[in-house]
C-alpha cells in the first residue's frame, strides 16, 4: 500500500513541478486552526497569488465551504468516510477536478491527525506541522515523526497566552530538538499577530519555486 501511494505522490510531485506550483500539506490536531490560517491566508493574497486547496475531513464539507466563502476559487473537498489521514489516490483524484494552469500554490489541508499523515507522501514540497496554545507544550516530544517530517512550524493563538501553563519557549526548544531545522512562525490567526511574516515567507517560497521550473 505504502509503494503504490509513494509511486503516485511522485508522480503529482512532477506533475506540479511541471507547472512551478509549490505544494504544502499542511498538518494538525483537529482545532489547532487550520482552516482559519488558510482563510486569512485567501484574504490577504488572493490578489497577489492563485491558490488552489483541498480540504480533507472525515465525515464533512464544512471546511471546504468555509474556504469557498473566503473568496477560494479553486477549493476541492475530499471527505474520507472514516479514514484518517488523506493519500496520494485522493489527491490525484482531486487535481484532476482543478484546472492548474496559473496556479501559484496548491495547500492540501490533511485530516486532522498528527500520527495516520506522518506516514504517507501527497506529492507535497513540503508539510507544514500547525500546533496552538491550546494544546500541549509537550506536542512535538509526543509526536516527533510529524515534526521531524515538516519544514515549518505555525505557533498559533498566542492571543491565548497566559490563560494556561503553555510555554511557547518550551514548545519551540521541543520542536527544535526534534528538527533543528524547522522554520516557525508565531501566529494570531483570530487577531492577526505575525500573519505578515508568514504572508512574506509564502510569497518568496511560490517565487523559489517558480524560478526553480523555469531553470
Amino acid at each position: 500500500m505504502l509503494s503504490e501511494n509513494d509511486r503516485l505522490a511522485a508522480l503529482i510531485r512532477q506533475r506540479l513541478a511541471a507547472k512551478g506550483i509549490l505544494a504544502i500539506n499542511l498538518v494538525s490536531s483537529p482545532g489547532s486552526g487550520k482552516t482559519r490560517l488558510l482563510e486569512r491566508t485567501l484574504g490577504a493574497l488572493r490578489d497577489t497569488l492563485e491558490m488552489a486547496m483541498i480540504a480533507g475531513d472525515v465525515q464533512t464539507e464544512n471546511d471546504a465551504d468555509r474556504l469557498r466563502k473566503a473568496g477560494g476559487r479553486m477549493v476541492r473537498a475530499i471527505v474520507t468516510g472514516g479514514a484518517c489521514h488523506l493519500d496520494a489516490s485522493m489527491i490525484t483524484r482531486a487535481l484532476d477536478e482543478i484546472d492548474l494552469d496559473g496556479v501559484d500554490v496548491l495547500f492540501i489541508e490533511n485530516v486532522g491527525n498528527l500520527v495516520c499523515p506522518a506516514g504517507y507522501d501527497l506529492g507535497e514540497d513540503l508539510k507544514l506541522v500547525l500546533i496552538s496554545t491550546t494544546e500541549g507544550d509537550d506536542k512535538p516530544l509526543k509526536y516527533p515523526a510529524m515534526f521531524r517530517k515538516s519544514s515549518v512550524m505555525i505557533l498559533n493563538k498566542v492571543d491565548l497566552l497566559g490563560t494556561s501553563e503553555f510555554d511557547r519557549e518550551t514548545v519551540k526548544a521541543n520542536a527544535l530538538r526534534i528538527n533543528g531545522h524547522l522554520k516557525i512562525f508565531e501566529v494570531s490567526c483570530a487577531r492577526g499577530d505575525g500573519l505578515d511574516e508568514w504572508y512574506r515567507w509564502l510569497a518568496d517560497a511560490v517565487r523559489a519555486k517558480q524560478n526553480l521550473a523555469r531553470s
